[in-house]
């Protein structure tokens, strides 16, 4: 029976081991195109207006990711269960469309309020760069939206081809650029304001596609029947703001050290520090899709409550982690090797790159990815508050960190990205060694907690 029982595990582990590389490899490319796009851009584009764009685009990368991907995971969660069983859609599609259009509007009242201070200081009097703000911002509602409304229907070809889409669309312009078509910093940030928009172009599509009907070999429990409480406004709003207090701690800790850089050394540094920091930012757009898949397959072992679904639950994480750290050990390896010398050739030779502060934040992404995997164990496991509680945490130590600045702001970004995430790392698998007894996920149907509990397994899809 155990050797049943271990086989049925390792089955459960290689098919997500497959979802998770198909959805790797789509979304890989997608990472690319970034990863291209900030190339080119480096290449064409002197230190200054290189950092213009870097500064750009990490306020659009935090604003859209926090206000936004909530509503992404709200949707791709809810949009499953309700098809699999055979609900109506329409009512979630139009809470979650009422609280992304009221996010949308904030940001965009909160930037033309701060319009001068932001022009003036954060973009140095760029007008033309602050409408590209604001329209990327709202450009990225619309995309994140339709993100959760694919990935909920389970229409992963489209979802990847709408982040392609976006990818090639900002490229165009900074390869424009490069070829002499166009010129300036004006043309390669005008990729940022349209990018989210071409990605919509999927949607039409996505539209044609009726609803995939559930299986009918396992009976499921209805949503309407009184064992699940009615979606509302209210409720869908809950959750969105629980999940953006974690998307805020996730993109201060990835994203603001060219902010603090560009604080106190100007555009051209915090364009040296985003760069060095894409050591770990091009692996975490991998992870995307590896989270994608590993939340709902956590989730669906956790509830079965057998022996087999437990093994299986262990074997997934262990496997997701000694892949992670291979894959932290290689990079590593390969940044002492030949770190300063790739960094030049990908982005130019206008920057000298300290092979010590790549080892440092290669290291750091190996800790950040085990604790975005830990996350996900412990979301599935139904402690989605505690886990909060971690990343909370670990983003405020290292805003103190970098606001004390004990070292050069270079090597404070590094080493307080690199401390944070080992940090987060040690927390979240204390909490996922500590799981809640299985008994006490179970609460009275339509109770707030048993909302909770039904909810947090959304979190940090994406």
């Amino acid at each position: 029976m155990a050797r049943v029982s271990r086989g049925s595990a390792a089955t459960e582990t290689r098919a997500y081991g497959r979802s998770a590389a198909m959805l790797t490899l789509a979304l890989g490319s997608a990472g690319v195109l970034a990863y291209v796009f900030f190339a080119v851009a480096s290449h064409t584009l002197d230190r200054d207006d290189y950092g213009e764009i870097v500064v750009l685009w990490s306020v659009v990368f935090v604003c859209a990711s926090t206000l936004f991907r909530p509503i992404e995971q709200l949707l791709s969660r809810t949009l499953a269960e309700r098809e699999e069983v055979g609900e109506q859609i329409r009512p979630v599609l139009r809470t979650a469309a009422s609280i992304q259009a009221a996010l949308s509007l904030a940001a965009v009242a909160v930037l033309l309020i701060l319009r001068e201070p932001i022009s003036d200081n954060l973009l140095e009097g760029g007008e033309l760069l602050f409408w590209v703000l604001v329209t990327a911002l709202v450009g990225f509602g619309g995309a994140f939206f339709a993100r959760g409304f694919l990935a909920g229907r389970r229409q992963f070809g489209l979802y990847a081809a709408l982040l392609v889409l976006e990818g090639s669309a900002r490229l165009a312009f900074a390869l424009a650029v490069a070829v002499g078509i166009a010129d300036g910093i004006d043309a390669v940030a005008l990729g940022i304001a349209v990018a989210p928009l071409a990605g919509l172009a999927v949607v039409p599509l996505a539209l044609r596609r009726r609803p995939t009907q559930p299986a009918a070999a396992a009976p499921q429990p209805r949503l309407g029947d009184g064992t699940e409480p009615e979606f509302t406004l209210s409720r869908g709003g809950a959750f969105a703001a629980a999940v953006l207090v974690m998307m805020l701690s996730e993109q201060v800790m990835v994203s603001s050290g060219a902010l603090f850089v560009r604080a106190t050394e100007g555009a051209a540094a915090a364009g040296f520090i985003f760069n060095v920091l894409m050591v770990a930012r091009a692996p975490l757009v991998l992870f995307q899709a590896v989270a994608a898949s590993l939340l709902p397959h956590l989730t669906r072992l956790r509830t079965r409550g057998d022996a087999t679904g437990r093994r299986a639950f262990r074997m997934s994480v262990n496997t997701t982690l000694l892949t992670i750290a291979a894959f932290a050990a290689l990079t590593t390896l390969g940044v002492l090797a030949v770190g300063p010398e790739a960094m030049q050739l990908a982005f130019g030779d206008k920057f000298s790159y300290d092979r010590a502060g790549l080892v440092i934040v290669a290291l750091g992404m190996g800790f950040y990815l085990s604790g975005a995997a830990l996350n996900q164990a412990a979301l599935a496991q139904g402690q989605a508050r505690p886990a909060a509680a971690c990343w909370v945490l670990c983003a405020a130590l290292f805003v103190v960190w970098n606001l004390a600045a004990p070292l050069d702001p270079f090597r404070t970004v590094e080493v307080g990205f690199a401390g944070s995430a080992a940090l987060l790392a040690g927390l979240l698998y204390l909490l996922y060694a500590r799981p809640r007894p299985l008994g006490a996920d179970a609460f009275e149907p339509g109770s707030p907690r048993e909302i909770e509990a039904r909810l947090a397994a959304a979190d940090e899809i994406g």
